[in-house]
């Protein structure tokens, strides 16, 4: 089902104030490892996970990782954790960074579609609200499609492939788009972005401190490849859409990324990384969520069980059945 997953996409570190996903330079980076990454021991996951004194049965259980997570192994050449110094961020550290979270003024995710989107082919903004209205528990609104026409972005042409549009004057643009109670805005499209003229692509880019980012499903088409469209490759563009607004609005309650257990918050080089990784939050990460937002696990996994099965995403459906048969003990 892996139409698109080729080893074409090599990586940056992301920094906490501006965040960078799956940029290409012009100069590739060499594969060979040279991180000096080591996996965490057990106890060391544990310590990570924090003391679980005082939460509830069911948030215990929740925060349980039992059989359902794959610790973080060894990392394969060229993968993020082989390329990229990670240090990882403990549920304590998360606590006491007093990252974003939400109040009551500010407390809704906005999503601004901008260009134009093939209705026969792209994702359906109001899947990708729906489940992520289930998947952090708090409003999200996905706001009238903006033409771009009407966006002063700085682009380029290429002699091979479509124009692309350059990723900090979308920033600096969205910075005056988000909404009075908007928690964070960020603009997805199908148009190609760049982040530097030294750089070939970028799939995405966000500004925490200022709460807003920009993402393409660009390269997700077969088309950009000059390849065939199949029932299979619009599924599999869906959850990688999916994963990729989850993953980066992960970033904007200020959760870096995991280097403990396999997990949504995973930092990836490539789509074929990427798509190893699953959808969910590892408990370390859940726990981090679940602190900034203060939801109930049991509800939110119900409603994003239900947003699953509607979109057909099947193994994380199946996966959650599991987690949550666990967690109600």
């Amino acid at each position: 089902m892996d139409v698109l997953g080729r080893r074409r996409f090599l990586g940056v570190g992301a920094a906490l104030a501006l965040t960078s996903h799956w940029v290409q330079p012009i100069t590739a980076l060499a594969a060979k490892p040279r991180s000096g990454f080591t996996p965490p021991t057990a106890a060391q996951r544990t310590a990570a996970l924090g003391s679980l004194k005082g939460l509830s049965a069911i948030e215990v259980r929740a925060f349980d990782p039992a059989d359902h997570f794959e610790p973080m192994g060894e990392p394969e050449p060229g993968d993020w954790l082989a390329e990229h110094v990670e240090r990882g961020q403990t549920f304590d550290q998360f606590r006491q960074s007093k990252a974003n979270r939400p109040d009551k003024r500010r407390s809704t995710i906005y999503f601004l579609p901008l260009g134009e989107f093939d209705p026969a082919w792209s994702p359906e903004m109001a899947d990708l609200e729906a489940c992520a209205r289930a998947f952090f528990q708090i409003p999200v609104k996905a706001l009238p499609t903006r033409s771009m026409n009407g966006v002063q972005v700085t682009s380029r042409e290429r002699v091979k492939g479509p124009t692309q549009y350059l990723t900090t004057d979308f920033l600096r643009m969205l910075r005056g788009e988000l909404p009075d109670d908007g928690y964070c805005i960020l603009g997805v499209t199908m148009q190609d972005l760049y982040p530097d003229p030294k750089w070939n692509y970028v799939f995405g880019q966000a500004s925490l401190r200022d709460r807003v980012g920009i993402y393409s499903f660009a390269r997700y088409d077969p088309l950009f490849w000059k390849e065939k469209r199949t029932p299979e490759a619009r599924e599999l563009l869906l959850v990688r859409s999916l994963e990729v607004l989850l993953h980066e609005t992960c970033h904007m309650f200020g959760m870096s990324h995991c280097i403990y257990y396999k997990c949504l918050v995973n930092g990836s080089n490539n789509l074929e990384e990427s798509d190893r990784q699953p959808m969910h939050l590892c408990p370390i990460c859940l726990r981090k969520l679940q602190h900034s937002v203060g939801f109930d696990v049991v509800d939110r996994d119900k409603e994003l069980l239900k947003e699953y099965r509607r979109l057909r995403v099947t193994r994380e459906a199946e996966w959650l059945e599991r987690r949550l048969r666990h967690v109600k003990g």
